[in-house]
């Protein structure tokens, strides 16, 4: 049996398990090592903040897994040795054939000084829960949005959530009373989708949600309630932002990020491979050239199975990893919009817009079902 370690259990780490499993269930045997008790969907993060969903409704526990040939286990990842292709947890070690980081991304607040005493994300469910007791408690006054650092997972995101928060501020009677701003130091939401952006900055305008790109957030005062920019201190009553992503420190201290572009995994494009032989990484941790979100982490996946099985069966791999994938918007009122995103295939990106919707909100729940059902079996 030819052995697989899988480090994180979310869209790449399940998705390659599952592609194994499904194609080769006979000559692999995989272990899939997660901290976590469950998944959730990135998206379902705003079902819970702004829709009144739990985390116990939106998880899906891993030890529900029922996937042949692969066994999960919970266990926190504490030393990565790629030259040595072995791996320490606080219950063991492991030296498996085949090493997969899929990690993620972990979320620095702390690099923007002042964030953690006077800012709140919602790209973590400890976020969403400390953001969701403040907006309770909102009563008016101006809420500022901010990306505080590129790249960052799911591009749309704050967008979604700044559509979905005005919706929100609608219902409560409270919109006349806020000014909503949305700070970004980008030029525009989705740079290689001017569609997109024309939907995008559209739903804004005519919410009346001031959009500011080129701007970048350098720090909070939580005394006097303002952010610091190059072109002043911006007031604000509510400070949201999406924060500094940066890989695990594990990943970091294990030597992987050397050559990786901003101290990101360094991989192959074509293949997910890094430089140390019989190890690959793939997702938010790695810096292939396309977006940080899940689509591509699932994409990229299959194109490591497909390396993983060629060399099994001693033959060369056909084709080469394309980074393709479908993100979904959320518009508010039901709507959802999508993209589809061709990064790698052709001499430029694509990444045409479509909709929105309410047969693309349906789609989106599809898409969510379709996966528990690879990813975690009967």
């Amino acid at each position: 049996m030819h052995t697989v370690l899988i480090l994180g259990a979310g869209f790449g780490g399940l998705e390659l398990a599952a592609g194994l499993s499904g194609s080769v269930p006979d000559e692999v045997r995989v272990t899939l090592l997660d901290c976590a008790e469950g998944f959730v969907f990135g998206f379902a993060k705003l079902d819970v903040l702004f829709r009144g969903r739990t985390v116990d409704e939106v998880r899906i526990p891993y030890d529900t897994i029922d996937l042949p040939a692969v066994e999960f286990r919970r266990e926190t990842v504490i030393a990565i040795d790629p030259a040595h292709r072995t791996v320490t947890t606080d219950r063991g070690e492991y030296a498996p054939d085949t090493l997969v980081v899929a990690l993620g991304a972990e979320y620095d607040c702390a690099a923007t000084p002042g964030f953690v005493d006077d800012g709140h994300e919602y790209y973590s469910l400890a976020g969403v829960h400390r953001l969701r007791r403040r907006l309770d408690a909102f009563t008016g006054g101006t809420i500022l949005m901010s990306i505080l650092s590129v790249p960052f997972k799911c591009p749309p995101a704050p967008y979604e959530g700044a559509l979905l928060l005005h919706e929100e501020l609608v219902r409560r009677d409270l919109r006349d009373t806020t000014r909503l701003r949305l700070i970004t130091p980008m030029d525009s939401p989705i740079p290689v989708s001017p569609s997109s952006n024309t939907a995008i900055l559209g739903a804004l305008a005519d919410r009346g949600i001031e959009y500011t790109p080129g701007t970048r957030v350098r720090a909070l005062a939580p005394s006097t309630h303002t952010a610091s920019t190059r072109a002043g201190d911006l007031p604000y009553d509510l400070f949201i932002g999406i924060p500094r992503h940066r890989v695990p420190e594990v990943v970091q201290v294990s030597g992987l990020t050397a050559g990786g572009v901003d101290g990101w995994i360094h991989v192959d494009a074509a293949t997910l491979a890094t430089p140390y032989p019989g190890v690959y990484a793939l997702g938010d941790c790695a810096d292939a050239p396309v977006p940080r979100a899940g689509v591509f982490a699932e994409t990229a996946a299959r194109t490591v199975a497909a390396d993983i099985i060629a060399h099994l069966h001693d033959r060369p791999r056909d084709g080469r990893y394309l980074g393709q994938g479908t993100c979904h918007i959320e518009f508010g009122g039901g709507l959802v919009g999508k993209v589809e995103a061709d990064f790698l295939s052709g001499p430029s990106p694509v990444a045409p817009f479509l909709g929105p919707s309410t047969e693309f909100a349906e789609e989106k729940a599809e898409f969510a079902a379709a996966r528990r059902r690879r990813w975690f079996g009967s």
